[in-house]
């Protein structure tokens, strides 16, 4: 009973997967052709296409009043698209908003969102609305035999399958849109270079991309922002159909400060102003003291930035702005469309205006066309009404007499059924003498737009002459100057952590057991710190916090770390071995701070050593790198700062109370390494370490060194070192008495 139920009832047994393939195909091809891509003839989607026909079916061209939204909405989708209301307003303000479209195809009155906030437009019942004269580029040929038409949704109208678009409107407005499986991103292009790209690729059909790339440099966005993209990626991007665009803000200088004056394609400047001050309240953005929008209707984009100094590097401050806000933006571009053949395809520049110049050749030839036969036809009415004018009085009395005037009219004057039909419809105030030289001047001018459509159409050249003047016409009255420049820039990049940290001065201290912690200005006496029990102070440096901070552990491997992420010394600090990871066993050395030219005497105690800039010392993982080499049982001793002057003078001592003075000069500058000998120390004394260099110092000719020995000290002024002066290596000279047992040797610091 079962298997005859289907064929009792009628119904179609389908699997379950085979139902569903058909069902998600025929939803996927609906949204793909029906909704989301444009066709490449008119540059439209079926809701914009019927929302521009069904407003031109109001009468409300650019020369007619306003009239109601609601009342354009409501026909748009109970005669034509069948879908909500909100859907169809949308995408009619979309076409109504002029820094989102380039050419907009709607002229709106009210409220019609703004470039912050494009969805803030008022209900459709409060605006008002109707076509611009740019639409009449795309509806001006309509009702001339130039379009097919197909069936409404009830099928109780006709609907244009595309309008006659006169110019590439699919690259002068650009579109977006999400369909199943695929997605279409066209930028909007200028209406005067796509027109000379278009007229070139007539004139030289086998043009390429390269070529057309000429007239068409980029895209042209309704925004005065620079497209920063370079030239050979824009020309890939024309190639492949596929590729970016990035767009950044344009700004320039006044008394100092800056002002942004256009913002990329469709970002909201209250966002861009929410981006800034959160980084300004967040403290990363330390160098800029003000931010204001004197944006107005004069001015309706204008943001003041103003920097906390002259000495603000503004273009670099700008590139932070760049990668970490949406003065730049990204867009995608991927030129998928309906082509002429009803099929989906991503297309390049040249593909496109051809099969754009393919749709266009078609539709002229059928306004021709059209417009001959309607020519043909007048012509051979205008002949009926000349035979009736000649046989005026007796075409009246067969009209009079005859039962079926119209056949007699045929048999008597060997005319056409319409040529007697015409004569017919005559009004008799149309019979007047004067109408007959009317009919033959008519007839003579009818006969030489007959030649010239019929010479058009059956030339090519001369077919393709008509267009370009035709293009040109339009590029003429519609065409204006490119709005988005197209200039190359360097790569936006952020402002390091260091870079926005201020330059706070900061003293380094580290403690006997490795302890490390940052206090605030130079005046501070590490001494007087706290520190754990058992624990004491050991080294100090002074330096800001901008700038980074090294140690150097009993290995002579030196460690980086950043002096502005350093713990207060308010507090014991922290051990330096939580930050860093040094051999096990070693101990902290050497401390020193400074910019990345900066340079540093590195020494051993077994009298070796040489120059090193600050930037080779610093290292990029917790492991250090090694760049002091140590001879056996040596230990790392303080590096001395190098500073700027005449001739710098290396001055070393050891614990026998030995000095020598000899030029910096004599020393190698190196990343890493043992270094030249600085002061002779005998071979075997050194290896017993009874003889050690204990301090070395840099000095020039206005400098003090102070030799200290216990609790006594000796000043130096640099000419009185004369006699411990020698070549680099020597043992040097005999400190005097009370001297021999050195602790320190440093330079006293100017007044």
């Amino acid at each position: 009973m079962s298997e005859l139920i289907p064929q009792t009832l009628g119904v179609e047994t389908l699997s379950m997967r085979e139902y569903a393939e058909k069902a998600y195909l025929d939803y996927s091809m609906y949204v793909i052709l029906d909704r989301a891509l444009p066709h490449i003839g008119d540059g439209l989607k079926p809701v914009q296409r019927r929302i521009v026909y069904a407003m031109s079916e109001l009468g409300l061209k650019a020369s007619a009043k306003y009239k109601k939204s609601a009342r354009t909405v409501g026909d748009v989708i109970g005669k034509f698209h069948p879908h909500g209301d909100s859907a169809a307003y949308e995408a009619m303000v979309l076409m109504a908003q002029d820094f989102s479209y380039r050419y907009p195809l709607i002229d709106g009155q009210g409220n019609w969102g703004s470039p912050d906030d494009p969805k803030s437009f008022a209900a459709m019942r409060y605006t008002e609305s109707r076509l611009t004269r740019y639409a009449e580029v795309l509806l001006g040929e309509l009702g001339q035999g130039t379009t097919d038409w197909q069936p409404n949704f009830d099928g109780t109208l006709e609907e244009p399958v595309v309008l006659p678009a006169q110019v590439p409107n699919l690259l002068l407005n650009g579109t977006t849109g999400i369909a199943v499986g695929m997605a279409t991103d066209i930028p909007p292009h200028n209406l005067r270079e796509v027109v000379d790209a278009a007229i070139h690729l007539l004139e030289s059909p086998k043009a390429k991309v390269d070529d057309l790339c000429a007239y068409v440099k980029g895209p042209d966005f309704p925004t005065e922002a620079e497209i920063i993209t370079p030239v050979d990626e824009i020309k890939a991007m024309y190639t492949t159909g596929r590729g970016a665009l990035k767009m950044r803000a344009a700004w320039r200088t006044e008394d100092g400060a800056i002002v942004i004056h256009a913002l990329p394609y469709q970002v909201s400047g209250s966002k861009v102003l929410e981006q800034i001050a959160a980084q300004m309240q967040a403290r990363k953005l330390p160098m800029v003291s003000d931010l204001r929008d004197e944006s107005d209707h004069e001015h309706p984009t204008r943001f003041v930035i103003v920097p906390r100094s002259n000495r603000i590097e503004l273009d670099g401050l700008m590139s932070h702005l760049f990668a970490t806000t949406d003065l730049e933006r990204s867009y995608r571009v991927n030129l998928n469309v309906i082509g002429i053949d009803g099929k989906p395809g991503v297309k390049s520049l040249d593909g496109i205006l051809r099969e754009w110049l393919a749709f266009r050749r078609d539709t002229v030839r059928r306004r021709l066309q059209y417009r001959l036969e309607k020519v043909l036809k007048r012509i051979h009415v205008l002949e009926g009404y000349l035979v009736a004018f000649l046989n005026i009085d007796e075409v009246i009395k067969i009209i009079r007499e005859e039962d079926e005037p119209k056949t007699a009219l045929m048999k008597r004057f060997k005319i056409t059924d319409v040529q007697a039909e015409a004569i017919l419809e005559l009004k008799l105030r149309n019979l007047a003498k004067l109408e007959e030289m009317k009919i033959r001047g008519e007839q003579d001018e009818l006969e030489e737009e007959r030649k010239s459509l019929e010479k058009i159409l059956g030339s090519e050249s001369r077919l393709k002459t008509l267009i370009k003047r035709e293009l040109k016409a339009i590029a003429e009255s519609h065409g204006d100057d490119r709005r988005s420049p197209l200039v190359e820039r360097a790569e936006a990049r952020a402002f390091s952590e260091l870079e926005l940290t201020t330059a706070d001065p900061l003293t380094i201290v580290l403690s006997e057991k490795g302890w490390i912690r940052a206090a605030k200005g130079h005046d501070i006496d590490p001494s007087t710190l706290s520190y754990k029990s058992g624990d004491g102070f050991k080294l100090a440096a002074r330096g800001r916090s901008n700038l980074p901070t090294v140690v150097f552990d009993s290995t002579g491997r030196a460690y980086s770390l950043q002096s502005h992420q350093l713990p207060s010394a308010r507090g014991q600090g922290e051990p330096l071995t939580g930050r860093i990871n040094p051999p096990s066993g070693a101990t902290f050395e050497a401390l020193l701070t400074g910019g990345e030219s900066d340079r540093y005497l590195l020494a051993s105690d077994a009298g070796y050593g040489f120059v090193a800039r600050f930037s080779d010392l610093q290292a990029k993982n917790k492991a250090g790198k090694a760049v002091l080499s140590l001879p056996k049982g040596a230990q790392v001793l303080q590096p001395a700062s190098i500073g700027e002057g005449g001739e710098l003078l290396v001055a070393a001592v050891t614990n026998e109370g030995r000095m020598l003075v000899f030029p910096l000069a004599d020393l190698p500058e190196l990343a890493r390494g043992k270094g030249n000998k600085i002061i002779g120390i005998p071979s075997a004394r050194a290896a017993s370490r009874e003889e050690l260099m204990v301090g070395f110092a840099v000095v020039s000719a206005d400098d003090t060194l102070r030799i200290t020995a216990g609790k006594q000290h000796k000043n130096f002024k640099i000419s009185e070192l004369v006699n411990y002066r020698g070549e680099r290596g020597r043992r040097g000279n005999k400190l005097p008495k009370g001297y021999q047992k050195v602790t320190s040797i440093e330079v006293l610091l100017k007044e």
